[in-house]
């Protein structure tokens, strides 16, 4: 295991992909946060996924097609860690405008950073934080 910053794999970014059960009421979600919509994908005139972009950081969403089954659990066993050097406290007040439900209001956590916590719709859950 890799303990330095010399790593065999050097990345610049790295983009989640979220396959979500309502793909209009995720996009909702997100853009509550501040994100916007750099992409879209659709068939048929259907639109299938879209490729949100928040500052340099991308978050990718598609619709479910079912095909693994209706009550397939999303989100369970990870947290997608957001960082910004915006005001945390500005950007919970915003999020709760838009209609989102905080998991825990803006706080000062103890590696000495300031954060909130969301869950997507299907199950997704972040952290919005400051640098420490």
């Amino acid at each position: 295991m890799a303990t330095s910053p010399q790593t065999a794999l050097q990345a610049k970014t790295i983009t989640p992909s979220l396959t979500v059960d309502d793909l209009q009421k995720s996009i909702r979600f997100f853009e509550g946060l501040g994100f916007g919509v750099e992409e879209r994908w659709e068939e048929d005139g259907v639109l299938k996924g879209v490729m949100l972009l928040g500052g340099d950081a991308r978050i990718g969403l598609s619709q479910d097609d079912w095909k693994k089954g209706r009550d397939r659990k999303k989100g369970v066993g990870m947290r997608i860690f957001v960082e910004t050097a915006q005001d945390i406290d500005g950007l919970a007040a915003r999020a709760k405008a838009a209609g989102i439900t905080l998991d825990a209001e803006a706080h000062d956590t103890p590696w000495g950073s300031r954060a909130f916590e969301v869950t997507e719709p299907s199950g997704f859950m972040l952290t919005i934080s400051s640098r420490a």
